[in-house]
């Protein structure tokens, strides 16, 4: 059973003007770390609406369900923003916000900056891994 969910993101000075890399991390009722992805999103540029990554925080999330991007995840109450969701893309230039995730950071388009890979195989185990309602700490 998954009980918290920790999304570090990682310092990266050649990258950070133009994407923010993560590990996000499930912990299991003895707070050990059971699964680890790699996530991607926006860079920082003060929470505004569609060219920045959200604040550090933590979150409820829920599990939610569209006909663009399937099963995904949405992330609730955060300051002046909505639909911030954690869902399947590869490229930065694929999210206004949101959280991708993947099973690794590469340069798949070799365009100097790295994405993510396997990006809907990884939405599906978290699918089965995560709860319906759920905390995100972001730091």
């Amino acid at each position: 059973m998954i009980v918290s969910t920790t999304l570090q993101r990682l310092i990266d000075p050649v990258t950070s003007a133009k994407q923010t890399l993560g590990l996000m991390t499930l912990y299991d009722n003895y707070n050990f770390p059971f699964y680890v992805v790699h996530t991607l999103e926006l860079p920082w540029k003060n929470n505004e609406k569609k060219i920045s990554c959200i604040p550090t925080g933590e979150y409820n999330v829920v599990k939610r369900y569209s006909e663009k991007y399937g099963n995904h995840f949405h992330i609730l109450n955060v300051p002046n923003r909505d639909y911030i969701l954690i869902h399947a893309a590869n490229y930065v230039n694929q999210l206004l916000g949101c959280i991708a995730v993947g099973d690794q950071h590469v340069d798949i388009n070799k365009d100097g900056l790295r994405d993510v890979t396997n990006s809907k195989g990884i939405l599906t185990k978290l699918n089965t891994f995560l709860p319906d309602k759920f905390v995100l700490c972001i730091k």
